[in-house]
């Protein structure tokens, strides 16, 4: 198996066959269009444009191909991109599966419903349970296949489930910890609060945000989904059991400038929010160190207000005992 992407370093040409995880085409400062690319393979993904592009090549190179890149991994304002030199379509024999190139959750589907499915034992409360089996139930394929993001945090097949079964890990914790947490909602919380993506997004392949992602965004989608739940259910929508679920779903983000219509209210949704932004943080925060040498400083993370973080040199960590 050859290098993959970002086991090049700056300066470095290379070869490769990568998906286009995005191309968004833009107009330049002296009216010429370019292909604004987002690369991928299973290392991570990496941006790079195409100036001067004809019609022919912006009708060609689209999301969720795979082509042939030749270029040379370089920094732009602290962010590694690709120098594009050439880039060329896939012919027969071709590695051109876009299955080869994405990134996958760490845990496997089987392992992490199981793990969700133990959690419903957990939620006690009859409308609750209820409510977010109906759901579960109904989106489950997508559940288990959706990114949770876009582009920065769990943005990899699996990515959504993944996210949920790592804040259920936290919350249980911090539900051992304290022992005046309302478990069943919280926990019903958690599952509940991205499952809008798989109406927001587009799927892990060339993610993007369809029509009703941009125009309703997943708070205010999973809020509806709700209601169908109560309706197909025949439970009372105006019940407080649903309108604490609720709440917890449309309050998650936090803050109204984040997205939210109401901010936390109840005990677990601020609980609930903070969980949710340690988790994303946390795996922003590993995916680029990750991908640097130690010594040295990630990339620019630019959902952590633009900031690089040092990663310490082996040497310097303290011995185990």
């Amino acid at each position: 198996m050859g290098k993959r992407l970002f086991e090049y370093k700056n300066d470095e040409t290379f070869e490769l066959y990568l998906l286009i995880k995005s191309a968004d085409i833009r107009v330049a400062k002296n009216g010429k269009k370019f292909i604004a690319f987002t690369f991928q393979d299973k290392s991570g993904q990496m941006d790079g444009k195409y100036w001067d592009a004809p019609e022919e090549d912006i009708a060609a190179f689209t999301a969720g191909k795979v082509v042939k890149v030749s270029g040379k991994r370089e920094l732009y304002q602290g962010n590694p991109q690709i120098k594009l030199f050439k880039i060329m379509g896939t012919k027969s024999g071709d590695p051109d599966n876009p299955d080869l190139y994405v990134e996958r959750a760490p845990l496997k589907k089987e392992d992490m419903l199981e793990e969700i499915n133990d959690t419903l034992f957990e939620i006690t409360n009859a409308n609750m349970n209820r409510i977010v089996r109906f759901l579960l139930n109904h989106h489950q394929k997508s559940f288990f296949q959706y990114p949770a993001a876009k582009r920065f945090h769990h943005a990899f097949t699996g990515g959504l489930a993944f996210h949920t079964v790592s804040m259920l890990r936290i919350a249980k914790t911090l539900a051992d910890q304290y022992k005046e947490i309302n478990r069943p909602l919280l926990y019903s919380g958690v599952i509940l609060h991205d499952l809008g993506k798989i109406v927001e997004l587009s799927g892990a392949i060339a993610t993007e945000y369809t029509l009703e992602g941009n125009l309703l965004g997943h708070i205010v989608i999973v809020d509806e989904e709700i209601t169908k739940a109560c309706i197909a259910l025949k439970i009372d929508e105006k019940s407080e059991d649903v309108l604490l679920l609720k709440h917890m779903v449309l309050a998650h983000h936090g803050q109204l400038e984040y997205g939210s219509p109401v901010r936390p209210k109840l005990r677990e949704a601020e609980i609930l929010s903070m969980i949710d932004n340690l988790d994303a943080t946390i795996t922003m925060l590993n995916s680029s160190l990750n991908k640097t040498e130690p010594g040295l400083f990630t990339e620019r993370i630019f959902a952590l207000d633009n900031r690089s973080f040092y990663k310490p040199n082996e040497s310097e960590k303290t011995n185990e005992n």
